[in-house]
């Protein structure tokens, strides 16, 4: 197979390597397209968004090209928040040249004059090499006014998050370029109409938008003969936890999870769970290896893919204690703009350490579900909505594994040992 997006071995850090290695090819043959034309491409490829809510990129940068208010903007989302995702890292570590490349096209496409790439705070090390990119760019006239004697104009901002997590969501990352407190916004208006300032905005993650070079480069008809029908091309999953080989592995959609931990190297100890989406994804059970990754195949279950983060727990593992930590984390993420996840999450919170202290109840199991569904469905953004998803999940797969916990008694020693006494 031919690799479309990561080659491990790859390492182009110079404008110069790059252009050798036949980068930039796809953005000189788009300047000689109109618009509409490689819009179209994308449309025809079936290119889903890879941050997770997987929405058509085609349809996407369509609305945002329709809009009539200028200016129009291109971010890309590199504040990858999410726990146990680093895919985004790798490839603006190895080629951020490909970022660059891809946020001049999806410009191009939609009449975009500005760009901004807003980088994670702790990718700051990424900085400089990002900014000789962008000058050496301007220098061979791939970046600035006209680009190439096209009569496109375009630059691109460098841009750097301070590691709140809700700034992954893109109307709060909006809020933080323009320099107030990262808060979602309402919605509607959507940023494609209502974006940065104001004005058109497309907002796409680091992934989603290199996977316009191959389509660009080799067609649409060529892109989909990877993955499925309706999750087209490959993914990149950020693979953590108990397996043989950690790391950023690219796989065709519909992969199913057994192959890909066989990918790398299998399983060290005995398999618990597997964790599919970073923090805000659902757990699924060693039974579930089978299930294929995939757009299509997730939301039969009532999931979603997310950032591509799978982690990997072994027997070692306490479910109260691993949920204690995810709760803990959104607890100090919440942005607190909203009652069900500034008041849910402390509360949920609350509820799974009194499992851990071994003072838990029958009726807390129903009450961590009740306040799971209201902050799913009441709360104002993204985070808060997602924020209960391994709890959740975790209820249904490890139900026998709370009731133990109240029983007294913590299979992996983490939580207690040999039961508690409840009246100290």
């Amino acid at each position: 197979m031919k690799k479309l997006l990561f080659d491990p071995s790859e390492t182009l850090l110079s404008f110069k390597s790059y252009q050798e290695s036949d980068g930039l090819k796809a953005l000189e043959c788009v300047l000689n397209m109109k618009p509409e034309e490689v819009i179209k491409q994308l449309k025809d490829s079936k290119l889903v968004g890879r941050g997770g809510a997987g929405f058509p990129v085609g349809i996407k940068m369509e609305s945002v090209y329709s809009e009539s208010d200028q200016p129009k903007y291109v971010v890309c989302n590199a504040d990858e928040g999410e726990p146990g995702t680093f895919k985004d890292r790798e490839l603006l570590k190895r080629n951020s040249m490909k970022v660059l490349e891809s946020m001049v096209i999806a410009a191009y496409a939609i009449g975009a004059s500005k760009g901004y790439l807003y980088v994670r705070g702790e990718y700051s090390y990424l900085k400089d090499q990002i900014l000789d990119q962008l000058k050496d760019m301007r220098e061979h006239h791939y970046l600035g006014d006209n680009i190439l004697n096209s009569g496109f104009d375009f630059d691109i901002e460098y841009r750097s998050g301070i590691g709140a997590y809700i700034c992954g969501e893109e109307t709060a990352l909006i809020e933080s370029i323009e320099g107030r407190s990262g808060d979602p916004r309402v919605k509607p208006p959507y940023t494609a109409s209502k974006g940065l300032w104001g004005k058109p905005t497309l907002i796409n993650n680091v992934e989603t938008l290199i996977n316009i070079l191959p389509i660009m480069n080799y067609g649409a008809e060529y892109y989909k003969q990877f993955g499925t029908e309706k999750s087209t091309g490959t993914k990149l999953f950020s693979v953590s936890g108990a397996v043989k080989q950690k790391g950023v592995y690219e796989v065709d959609f519909g992969t199913t999870i057994k192959e890909l931990l066989e990918l790398c190297g299998g399983v060290t100890g005995q398999l618990k769970f597997i964790q599919v989406g970073g923090s805000s994804g659902i757990v699924l059970s060693r039974e579930q290896l089978d299930l294929e990754l995939s757009y299509e195949a997730f939301a039969e279950i009532g999931a979603g893919l997310g950032s591509g983060a799978i982690y990997v727990a072994d027997e070692s593992i306490c479910i109260i204690d691993f949920l204690i930590a995810t709760a803990a984390f959104f607890r100090h993420e919440s942005c607190g703009k909203c009652t069900p996840c500034r008041e849910g999450n402390r509360h949920i919170e609350a509820i799974l350490n009194r499992f851990k202290s071994g003072n838990g109840k029958v009726e807390d199991i129903d009450v961590l579900l009740r306040t799971g569904r209201v902050m799913k469905e009441a709360s104002f953004c993204g985070l808060g909505q997602t924020a209960t998803s391994a709890l959740v999940s975790s209820i249904h797969v490890f139900k026998e594994e709370f009731l133990e916990h109240i029983e007294g008694h913590c299979k992996t020693g983490v939580c207690m040992l040999g039961g508690v006494d409840r009246e100290s």
